[in-house]
């Protein structure tokens, strides 16, 4: 039976919703996803092994071909939430308007699946020197579990490997790490007319942040990449909570920050900065301080400019490797052997927003871009 055509596995891809979130009402299982393109790639010959990482989250390793080295296309098989009311079309009906393809997922980044399999198709009766691997994960958009169960179990994949996130077809070679941390501390209440009868949580952290802001200022002192839109480190605190009444001394006060660290910078020496910073606090305020991570860290990410999977991209695209300030999957994969870079065809600023779309006019040059870099790898690698 023939494979449905590329517009109609885009269209297929956006309809199975697999929405990844940490509230637990909106999140969904990817099966719907990953049995889609298991289904398809087994179709086309490709050796199809489903991982479960999590209940109800599953990786999919599709791979044509055998021996070391070889080529991965990787992507994330989740979406993030969406607001229906916001869209004037469906969401999970892929629609053209205006020369674009209209989804949930079709920009970030389920339909780069469907242009890798168009991509392919016409090479699969040549001889493979090295294979070529479709690799499918979960839960990007939250806690990136896939790419972590594909990291902790630290089983080579392939030579190079090329994530599709959406980059205007421009080759990225460094992102910025992600932390999201936060802040706890438990004071002691009291009334507000004596303020020896407890101790206050919120000026506590008010020292606390204090101790932040100098941190962010030495930090952007010491670290600088020119390559960045925003070439330092950032520290953004997001969210405060405390406190019950104007009369009463707080008893409890917790805020929690997002930290993005450039490439060269240990997220574990970041953290052991700060609660060096927060321990004298505690005994100062008599108060007691709980920091952690709200997710683990997704570490930032470089790629060397001289590598040979970079001179290839900036060579196919005719673009320089550049860098971008969202995280994504590359640091797991580059962990396990592979030259990374970042490339796909949506735009990042259309993404996780209303009415995400690809343009058409994108779709030809990016099976051209794929089917000329599995040529390289696959078919006639040095």
């Amino acid at each position: 039976m023939p494979l449905p055509s590329m517009k109609d596995q885009f269209a297929a891809l956006i309809a199975a919703p697999s929405v990844s979130c940490t509230q637990p009402a909106l999140d969904q299982s990817n099966r719907a996803v990953i049995d889609l393109l298991a289904s398809w790639l087994g179709d086309l010959g490709f050796a199809c092994e489903i991982q479960q990482v999590l209940p109800g989250k599953f990786n999919l390793l599709a791979t044509f071909g055998s021996g070391p080295g070889g080529l991965v296309l990787a992507g994330h098989s989740d979406t993030v939430p969406f607001d229906g009311a916001l869209w004037q079309t469906d969401p999970l009906k892929l629609t053209e308007v205006d020369g674009r393809w209209v989804g949930l997922g079709s920009c970030d980044m389920k339909g780069f699946f469907a242009l890798a399999i168009e991509a392919i198709q016409p090479l699969l009766d040549k001889p493979f020197k090295q294979p070529l691997m479709i690799l499918a994960t979960c839960d990007e958009e939250s806690s990136m579990s896939g790419a972590r169960a594909l990291a902790e179990a630290g089983r080579p994949l392939g030579r190079a490997a090329v994530i599709g996130e959406p980059t205007g077809l421009r080759p990225i070679r460094l992102h910025k790490g992600i932390m999201m941390d936060r802040i706890d501390i438990l004071g002691r209440s009291g009334h507000s007319s004596d303020p020896s009868l407890g101790h206050s949580a919120l000026e506590a952290m008010h020292d606390a942040i204090t101790e932040l802001k100098g941190l962010r200022q030495q930090w952007q002192r010491e670290y600088n990449n020119p390559q960045f839109g925003v070439p330092h480190p950032t520290m953004n605190f997001g969210c405060i909570h405390g406190g019950d009444n104007p009369n009463r001394i707080c008893g409890q006060c917790s805020l929690e920050f997002d930290l993005r660290p450039l490439p060269g910078m240990d997220p574990q020496i970041l953290r052991a900065a700060i609660m060096t910073k927060l321990q004298p606090l505690a005994e100062l305020h008599q108060v007691k301080i709980d920091y952690a991570p709200l997710f683990p860290e997704v570490p930032p990410f470089e790629q060397a400019a001289d590598a040979e999977l970079v001179r290839i991209a900036e060579r196919l695209t005719g673009h320089s490797a550049e860098a971008v300030a969202f995280g994504t999957e590359a640091p797991y994969l580059q962990r396990l052997g592979c030259e990374t870079i970042v490339l796909g065809p949506g735009d990042i600023a259309c993404a996780h927003q209303p009415g995400e779309y690809l343009e058409m006019s994108r779709l030809e040059p990016t099976v051209r871009l794929l089917r000329q870099l599995v040529e390289h790898y696959c078919l006639s690698p040095a």
